[in-house]
């Protein structure tokens, strides 16, 4: 399989919309129907972001394939490996590193997240090896490669304020060069969401 130099793979990494499974630490304060619903309408944003931006998309879900708004014509979809975040990330990037010469993965955390950004990370990779979108409490809303580094992806502490730093530094022992994009806000917390949600100027 001959692979596409400059052709973006997207892989978009989603959980399965599941009452009491979605946004627990949302829930925690709103309770678990809140919780879904404001879910719901970041996936809704993620699924338009996604779709107006000209590259190749892998929905990844977290246990099934569902027949959704996630247009199966527009969107090639798997279900994620198990283990944690980054045997997922691992099996995904693998998966389409013969293929492509860019692969880029994003969450549906980010309420901030636009086209221009993945545009600005597929950009990035034409003269770093990595690319990451950084987000203010130590994570990150996206990650890029132009080959498998699954050096970057092991051994992180993940959901901890310290994921961003350990990539980066991963990176730079091995001798990659890095970039970064715009740092934006995850919603992980109700505070988060009346801050930086959808709603927060409704």
């Amino acid at each position: 399989m001959k692979k596409k130099k400059n052709k973006v793979a997207l892989i978009i990494m989603i959980k399965n919309p599941v009452l009491g499974k979605a946004k627990t630490r949302i829930a925690a304060t709103t309770g678990d129907e809140e919780a879904l619903r404001i879910y719901k309408l970041l996936l809704e944003h993620t699924r338009q972001v996604t779709e107006s931006t000209d590259v190749d998309r892998y929905l990844y879900y977290s246990d099934y394939i569902e027949d959704d708004a996630w247009s199966a014509e527009v969107f090639k979809k798997r279900v994620q490996a198990s283990g944690d975040l980054g045997d997922r990330l691992k099996d995904a990037f693998s998966a389409l590193s013969e293929e492509y010469g860019k692969m880029i993965v994003i969450g549906s955390d980010c309420a901030a997240i636009t086209s221009a950004h993945i545009v600005s990370a597929a950009d990035a990779l034409d003269n770093n090896d990595v690319v990451l979108g950084p987000v203010h409490d130590g994570g990150y809303y996206l990650l890029g490669m132009n080959s498998y580094y699954p050096e970057i992806i092991s051994d992180i502490d993940w959901s901890t304020d310290v994921v961003a730093s350990q990539t980066l530094d991963k990176a730079k022992s091995i001798h990659l060069s890095t970039s970064t994009i715009e740092t934006l806000h995850d919603i992980d917390y109700h505070e988060d969401w009346l801050a930086h949600g959808l709603e927060k100027n409704v």
